[in-house]
């Protein structure tokens, strides 16, 4: 195999590779109606998972947790938790040095979020 041909197939490994970190942004939206909770197991649940997972707590407020992230001093990314007693939603507010465009994020953004949620709902699950 030519070198040349050699470069170029490792180049498009390599730009197909970096195309497919960059994901839709999730946004997360649940609904419990069937099993509610009262406001401050919601907000706590929510607090824990956020402690559990580093993220830093900015702002604390009635059915509305603000929270941010910075991994190896580098990365960082800014959520808002809405919720009440039936329902919260985990949604995008900001971010650097993830790939922010059109909607897409790096993949890492969504894992941090995705584990984020399931923590929250293995604490309202708890108790």
């Amino acid at each position: 195999m030519s070198s040349l041909l050699r470069a170029t197939l490792i180049t498009l490994a390599l730009l197909t590779t970096a195309g497919c970190t960059s994901k839709p942004i999730l946004n997360t939206q649940h609904d419990l109606a069937s099993t509610p909770v009262s406001e401050e197991k919601m907000k706590t649940a929510i607090v824990n998972a956020l402690q559990k997972r580093e993220w830093t707590v900015q702002r604390l407020s009635p059915q509305l947790v603000q929270a941010e992230i910075t991994v190896r001093n580098q990365y960082y990314a800014a959520i808002d938790i809405r919720y009440t007693r039936n329902s919260y939603s985990i949604t995008y507010r900001d971010s650097r040095d993830l790939g922010y465009k059109d909607g897409k994020i790096h993949r890492n953004y969504n894992r941090w979020v995705s584990m984020l949620d399931r923590d929250i709902m293995a604490g309202l699950r708890s108790n």
